[in-house]
């Protein structure tokens, strides 16, 4: 390429559109939320947390339904079935029953009763429930559930000052409002309670919005005992989405599908309004065993005669397992085993909220699998460490699913108690379980004294990460420790979480010596995820044998798919035929997301038969990849593929409340064809947050698109105005600078997209390229270099490093970039060439 055509193609990226080919396509990206997919918010220690919390005062109350207890006869069940019955038991609750049994009609259609009908039947599980922190997710402001001190000082931070007081039974902050002005707020609800508390207040609109400080539960000794700002070190004003009255801190859509039963948001989008009910405040029966009203009117009939043994007692959501399976000690491994395969959806129930995901459905369907009901998050940077580790907050369900103990059948309340949480024995013991403790717990195992900190079997398999400044959560991969593999990903492991004072090559070294055979001698599925993130020459590679690999754990490899999108090499037909065949629901529905910005027409049809896939995840994931592609598809396919794009836009609207929900639809739209649609889309997502930037952001490549560069250009000043620190909105106005060929201020543009988003490798190509035309090769090349450190695999880079140092007449460094391309794909006989060409003087 020469200089030439390097202006010519910095000309065309400028009027391509804001993004690299690989994002123009609208690559719609699901917006989770900040409590389910907190993708936005700094989680960890060190930066901060989202606080949870609401109040009662502007707005109209919360409607809290509850319906009347209604009696039923005791029973215990046993396997899949009832063996007993107490008869006298039962004969006083037919009386009570005929006493206060509700009408049919006052249990609402949605067959919701409320956790004091079953009371009366399940006193056992009731009372351990009670201390549970299922049981005080959210309760009344009352002083019984106020932990915090009221009477403390005032807090001060950034020269606002927050008071606390008490009158009576009500519970008050003095703090900054939404007008950035300090006002009286009452307390509405309590908000969890070990290691924090947080607080709810109420703001017009339907709206509890979370406080932004939380008191501290834990005794003095440990530190607690205190107000804990969820923020240090960052200046939240009224305007930002993470100041407690913003819209990060909305409990309605944020924290209360999973802190409340029966959540139905309510959200007007004409009004900007919530009206949101619940049938229990806080984490109740029906959250996991699902709406009550048939299994309450079974026991209260002793199975009807159109009630079959089958139909498990009217419960909607049977979580005993429904195999014949049992564990059984192999004392040759010294570890349990499954006598047959799992069939059992507690994993599911309990990943509704135990899981980093976006809602697919407004009520999620009791029983349903885990992908009908959400799309989880996958090994994403920020979420997770390459290795799978757990780097932001993602709850338990993503590491869960990776170890083999899920692989083996275990599952949440084999661990777990169901009702009170606790676990099902103290320390070690839980795992001797399944793990024969002459085997496991003893010093030959585990190397440490069997009485500190490093015979816990949790030091090593289940090492924390600290959340929310004191929160410790432990990492549920359940993984041997691997800190060969750690140090090579730039991840933590839990050797030297202890031995701070050593290295990982000298943890490394040790787990050799005890364990010549051990883990550190068999790949693991890091290596390729690292590539994957960084672009490596040979990720294309260890990501496709990574997908096909079904030993694996379905998420690295669903992971792996969604990899594969961003690779120079796009991904196999084959492959992408396999994943769309596999098993697991997780990697069908990440199989859409590896097809590159551009698909043949067999990668098209590799995937298309899952738009009528069973699972809703999968289809609408496909459709997501599919919209706009109509003419490679059947007439059939296209018939689904429209039935798919509906589901689609219906689980996008779920969280209708949210402006990233209608970017997405405005991107969708533009797929379509829609241009007077996606703007619709992208004004109602402005109108939800004028500061939204993304949503200018693609309004302006809309208005480029349709020619109309200035109103383009207006948008993009607008949002580097709003957000100074946004990469993408800089990177867009070089591009729009370019075309109106305002090149010393497009130049300015692209190099502040480039040193804010050094790693990305487009915006590195682009202003290299902008660079070489403004006459600055040397400058081009330092800047290609730098990113090819970062991404020494990519094309782009080395194509451009080519061209840029052969005309500058630096003939080394051009074989250098040259041979560095022909690596990367042996059997291409074309950069061999040039390269044989310049070497026997002949080039170029």
């Amino acid at each position: 390429m020469d200089a030439h055509s390097m202006s010519a193609a910095f000309r065309q990226s400028a009027t391509s559109g804001a993004f690299p080919p690989r994002l123009r396509r609208g690559r719609l990206q699901p917006a989770m939320s900040a409590a389910r997919d907190r993708s936005s918010v700094p989680r960890l220690a060190d930066a901060s947390s989202l606080s949870r919390a609401r109040n009662r005062r502007r707005c109209p109350p919360v409607r809290l339904v509850m319906r009347p207890s209604v009696a039923a006869g005791k029973l215990e069940a046993r396997g899949n079935g009832m063996t007993r019955v107490r008869w006298i038991a039962a004969f006083t609750v037919i009386i009570s029953g005929l006493l206060c049994w509700a009408p049919a009609q006052a249990q609402g259609s949605d067959g919701f009763v409320g956790a004091r009908a079953c009371v009366s039947c399940h006193a056992a599980q009731a009372e351990q429930w009670k201390t549970s922190h299922h049981a005080r997710a959210m309760l009344d402001a009352t002083p019984p559930n106020v932990l915090g001190d009221f009477s403390a000082a005032p807090f001060v931070k950034d020269g606002m000052a927050t008071t606390f007081s008490r009158a009576g039974e009500r519970f008050s902050v003095r703090t900054e409002g939404p007008d950035g002005q300090p006002h009286d707020y009452d307390l509405a609800y309590t908000f969890g309670i070990d290691p924090l508390q947080q607080y709810l207040i109420r703001l017009p609109g339907g709206r509890l919005q979370a406080f932004g400080l939380a008191w501290d539960t834990r005794p003095k000794g440990q530190g607690g005992q205190r107000w804990l700002d969820l923020y240090p070190g960052q200046t939240l004003h009224a305007a930002d989405r993470l100041h407690w009255t913003g819209r990060d801190q909305t409990w309605n859509y944020q924290c209360a599908a999973c802190h409340s039963t029966n959540l139905r948001k309510g959200f007007d989008l004409a009004t900007n309004t919530y009206a949101t009910t619940y049938t229990d405040m806080d984490v109740a029966c029906e959250a996991c065993h699902g709406p009550g009203a048939r299994h309450v009117a079974w026991a209260r009939a002793y199975r009807t005669p159109d009630t079959s043994p089958g139909d498990h007692m009217g419960l909607a959501n049977w979580l005993r397992p429904t195999d014949s399976g049992h564990w059984e000690m192999n004392l040759q491994t010294g570890i349990a085993r499954r006598t047959a395969p799992l069939a059992s959806i507690e994993l599911d129930t309990c990943a509704l909220c135990h899981a980093r995901r976006k809602p697919l459905v407004p009520a999620p369907v009791a029983g349903a699998p885990l992908l009908d009901n959400a799309q989880p998050a996958l090994l994403e940077p920020g979420l997770y460490f390459a290795d799978g580790q757990i780097d932001g907050e993602v709850f338990e369900y993503g590491s869960f699913v990776q170890s083999a103990m899920h692989r083996a059948g275990v599952t949440c309340s084999d661990c777990h108690e169901p009702h009170g949480l606790t676990l099902r024995a103290a320390g070690n013991a839980v795992c001797a379980q399944c793990h024969m403790p002459a085997r496991f717990d003893t010093a030959s195992h585990h190397h440490h004294d069997p009485n500190g900190a490093g015979g816990r079997c949790i030091a090593c398999h289940m090492p924390t990460r600290t959340y929310m400044i004191v929160h410790d959560r432990h990492d549920h991969g359940l993984r041997v420790p691997r800190p060969d593999v750690a140090a090579a990903v730039g991840a933590p492991d839990a050797c030297t979480r202890c031995h701070a004072e050593r290295t990982a090559a000298w943890a490394a070294q040790a787990i050799a010596g005890w364990y010549p055979a051990g883990r550190q001698t068999r790949p693991h599925f890091a290596t390729a995820l690292q590539a994957g993130r960084t672009g490596a020459a040979d990720a294309g590679r260890l990501l496709d044998a990574l997908i096909r690999d079904t030993r694996e754990p379905p998420m690295a490899r669903a992971t792996a798919l969604a990899l594969s999108h961003d690779q120079a090499e796009p991904i196999a037909p084959a492959t992408l035929r396999q994943a769309a065949m596999d098993d697991s629901a997780l990697v069908r529905a990440a199989a859409p997301r590896a097809l590159p910005a551009m698909p043949s027409p067999a990668m098209v049809q590799a995937i298309a038969p899952l738009l009528d896939d069973r699972i809703q995840g999968v289809r609408v994931e496909t459709a997501r990849a599919l919209v706009g592609l109509d003419a490679q598809l059947a007439p059939r396919q296209r018939a689904s593929l429209a039935s798919a794009t509906q589901e689609l836009l219906a689980t996008e609207l779920t969280d209708a409340d949210r402006p990233e929900t209608h970017l997405n639809v405005g991107l969708l739209r533009v797929r379509e064809g829609q241009a007077t649609a996606a703007e619709d889309a992208y004004r109602t997502a402005l109108r939800l947050d004028p500061r939204f930037v993304p949503a200018l952001v693609n309004w302006a490549d809309l208005d480029r698109m349709r020619g109309q560069d200035a109103a383009a250009e207006d948008k993009l000043r607008q949002a580097v105005t709003i957000e100074p620190g946004n990469a993408d909105a800089w990177h867009a106005l070089g591009l729009a600078l370019v075309r109106r060929r305002a090149m010393p201020e497009a130049m300015a543009a692209l190099r502040r997209a480039h040193e804010l988003a050094p790693d990305n490798a487009r915006y590195a190509y682009v202003y290299a390229v902008g660079l070489n035309g403004a006459g600055d090769p040397a400058q081009a090349l330092a800047v290609l270099e730098q990113a090819l450190r970062r991404h020494p695999g990519d094309r782009e880079l080395l194509t451009a490093a080519i061209a840029i140092a052969r005309d500058s007449g630096d003939m080394p460094a051009a074989l250098r970039y040259a041979r560095a391309l022909a690596a990367l794909d042996p059997q291409d006989a074309a950069p061999r060439q040039v390269i044989e060409q310049w070497e026997n003087g002949r080039g170029p």
